[in-house]
């Protein structure tokens, strides 16, 4: 008997997504939204700031305006003028200061501002007992943004930090790639929907709602042809309306070597598969390729696979088919809080938990118990052929940065 671990022909785990990505390019339309409808839509072009930002040297501080050469050791300065944020200044007369608020523009001929709890208020004077530095509280036109410079890079994904910075130079609306269509089937004729009753056999079909809630969580628009007859009819039909109503197709379970697995023969029969099995575990058997021309990822049919392997193979390719620029994720070394002795020759993904910084597996890392992701902060990547100790240093990836 030929185990998982020692299997031939297995495609490295970096082999894998190096070549989902070089297959993967845009394949939707541009559209013209609103700023404060772009939240999650990725961004179609780099557009250039006509405004610096600030547009103007402002104060970063409530204080006083001032010039360096009137402040000579202690001393005693009329207020000429009042500068709230959003009126224009005038010209710093010779000899006084002027009352400046966060925000507001320096006036002409000043050059630093004293914040006000370094400044005696005597009625209409100002008493400075400390000389203060040049441009001391003082934000320069053009510290964020210079007008003429691309704000944004095409194929970012907009949130608020993005909205806000585009929303700083004017922008009302901007060219954004159309939402991505991912039809989603699940296969399996012991797959049962929530609410029904559950015979012989049977289970529910969570892995529906863990695409759903991925893909939602992307910003994607969901074609969601339900669960599939375990028939090569019913697979060849659903994946024909799939090709047809959608810009990409995710199946979950059908792709292994089982009698009753059709997917992977009916991707061919309509189209081809370009990869399949991948050394990693768990979700071995991800396959890859097109039908009827619309990009396929088949993903396993034990819920923790799927999890997982959307997030580490199909996510990065659905987001470049959407335009968007691929960016691996987020990886931290942790200390381990456990020891495996057994060197196996797939990628591991350890579901765990970050505690007393170190890493704590769950108990059950069965493909099956989807409660291991629930439970946990990330997982764990442990490199083939790879045996860990107690204080070696892991990679770990968060869920906050796989899931989103």
């Amino acid at each position: 008997m030929i185990s998982c671990d020692t299997q031939s022909g297995l495609i490295p785990f970096e082999e894998a997504l190096q070549r989902l990505l070089d297959s993967a390019s845009c394949q939707v339309a541009t559209e013209q939204v609103l700023l404060a409808e772009a939240a999650g839509r990725v961004l179609a072009e780099s557009p250039i700031a006509s405004v610096s930002v600030p547009p103007a040297d402002n104060s970063s501080m409530d204080g006083y305006a001032v010039n360096l050469a009137d402040i000579q050791g202690e001393t005693r300065l009329p207020v000429s003028q009042r500068i709230p944020a959003g009126t224009p200044p005038q010209p710093l007369k010779p000899g006084t200061c002027a009352r400046i608020f966060t925000g507001a523009e320096i006036p002409a001929g000043a050059n630093s501002v004293v914040m006000q709890e370094n400044v005696k208020a005597d009625g209409e004077f100002a008493v400075f007992t400390q000389c203060p530095s040049d441009a001391e509280n003082i934000r320069r036109k053009g510290q964020d943004i210079h007008v003429g410079d691309a704000v944004l890079s095409a194929g970012v994904k907009l949130r608020p930090a993005e909205l806000g910075l585009l929303a700083s130079v004017g922008l009302a609306q901007v060219e954004v790639y159309r939402k991505l269509k991912v039809a989603i089937l699940s296969t399996g004729d012991e797959l049962m929907e929530p609410g029904e009753a559950l015979g012989p056999g049977q289970i529910y079909n969570s892995n529906r709602y863990i695409l759903t809630g991925l893909l939602q969580a992307l910003d994607m628009e969901v074609v969601d042809l339900g669960c599939v007859a375990d028939t090569r009819e019913a697979t060849l039909d659903a994946l024909r309306k799939a090709s047809a109503s959608a810009d990409a197709i995710i199946s979950t379970g059908g792709v292994s070597v089982g009698e009753e697995d059709h997917v992977k023969g009916c991707v061919e029969e309509l189209g081809q598969l370009d990869m399949w099995k991948i050394r990693i575990k768990p979700g071995k058997p991800v396959a890859y390729g097109h039908v009827q021309g619309t990009p396929f990822i088949g993903l396993p049919g034990n819920p923790t696979s799927t999890l997982v392997t959307f997030c580490l193979l199909a996510k990065p390719c659905l987001q470049q088919l959407q335009g968007a620029t691929y960016a691996a994720p987020l990886q931290l070394n942790i200390p381990a809080g456990f020891t495996r002795k057994r060197a196996i020759q797939r990628q591991e993904y350890l579901r765990v938990k970050v505690e007393d910084n170190r890493l704590v597996p769950f108990s059950n890392q069965s493909s099956g118990v989807l409660a291991s992701a629930s439970w946990a902060d990330g997982i764990a990547v442990i490199p083939p052929e790879t045996m860990v100790s107690p204080g070696d240093f892991v990679a770990f990836i968060p869920f906050a940065d796989l899931l989103n």
